[in-house]
């Protein structure tokens, strides 16, 4: 942690910019830092459950996402939920994985919010954060997220939000064609 500390601080003070390298092009070192604030941190917890290693079951209610394991264990994540109006439940796939995706606001969405652009390349300032999961032939994702804040709230359109930090676990944890349970 205190690592991450002063690797975010050097970056953000603009000190030894080339510490601030990554593998992962785009994911600044300071995000990284403020991320680790998250008030719902990642942990292995006893999660007894007839589903098979690499199920996400969601459950929307706790505002959680636990990662099927195996032997009673799951790994719990944080998350943002859809608001009022946007929850839904039900069991589906992960069909695709990206890392920076793009982002093309879904015309139902335009229509609440014409401000928003009709389309954002991948990076730092996109809404779907540094990866994104894809449900089946769904509007839903499980992304991460430029607004570590809204973690433990319910303010999406309906998709499942992480911090960066935990969607880049996640993603490196989930194989496509992974079963999704998202229970209220």
């Amino acid at each position: 942690m205190l690592s991450r500390f002063l690797a975010g601080a050097v970056c953000a003070a603009g000190i030894l910019v080339s510490s601030c390298a990554s593998a992962d092009p785009g994911y600044y070192p300071w995000s990284n830092f403020m991320a680790s604030f998250s008030a719902v941190p990642r942990e292995v917890v006893n999660f007894p459950s007839n589903h098979e290693p690499g199920t996400v079951i969601i459950r929307t209610g706790e505002r959680r996402l636990y990662l099927i394991l195996g032997k009673g264990q799951a790994l719990r994540y944080g998350i943002g939920v859809g608001r009022e109006g946007f929850i839904w439940s039900g069991v589906s796939t992960v069909t695709d994985k990206r890392e920076w995706p793009e982002w093309t606001p879904p015309p139902e969405m335009i229509r609440r919010r014409p401000d928003l652009p009709r389309h954002m390349r991948g990076g730092p300032e996109n809404p779907l954060g540094a990866r994104a999961l894809y449900l089946g032939d769904s509007m839903y994702r499980i992304h991460g997220s430029n607004e570590p804040h809204t973690i433990g709230t319910a303010a999406t359109s309906g998709c499942i939000r992480l911090t960066n930090e935990d969607v880049i676990d996640l993603y490196s944890r989930v194989k496509i064609g992974a079963t999704v349970i998202v229970q209220r």
